[in-house]
């Protein structure tokens, strides 16, 4: 179980800099290090009307871009609520960009009222994502929104 108390303080301190490409960099990195039983961490912006496209990530290539109604991801950028899903075989539109993901956490990330993003995080693990990890997550999701100059990317078109 990871302590996301400490886990908080190290990202406010690492988040030195007010450039959300930086920091979204940094983010990746630190949660792929620090948290055990990841295979892919990272970011997908909306930088397309109702789609995600790539940022920065920790992993395997992956997949680009995702539309709205696809995927986990997809539905965290509708809905605009974490999805923590413990089989995403069985997780209806699941996109399987690594054969090896077997759970997953997508954090949006809401600035001004607007979808900027999500942050995804993939596990090898059935069922890796506790309540906790939920909470520990969008704390460092919210410790990245504060830290952050979320002014773009922008929505195009």
């Amino acid at each position: 179980m990871s302590d996301y108390a400490l886990l908080a303080r190290q990202l406010e301190t690492l988040l030195d800099t007010r450039d959300w490409l930086t920091n979204a960099a940094q983010t990746c990195a630190f949660l792929k290090h620090e948290i055990t039983d990841l295979n892919w961490a990272g970011f997908y912006l909306q930088r397309q009307p109702r789609t995600l496209i790539l940022g920065p990530f920790q992993g395997l290539p992956a997949c680009n871009p995702i539309a709205f109604d696809k995927g986990v991801c997809g539905a965290a950028a509708t809905t605009r609520r974490t999805q923590r899903v413990a089989d995403v075989h069985a997780f209806p539109g699941h996109i399987a960009c690594d054969a090896a993901s077997r759970s997953e956490l997508v954090v949006p990330i809401v600035h001004d009222g607007e979808l900027w993003g999500v942050l995804d995080l993939d596990s090898p693990r059935p069922e890796r994502f506790s309540e906790d990890d939920q909470r520990g997550i969008e704390r460092l999701v919210d410790i990245f929104i504060a830290a952050s100059d979320l002014s773009t990317p922008s929505v195009t078109g």
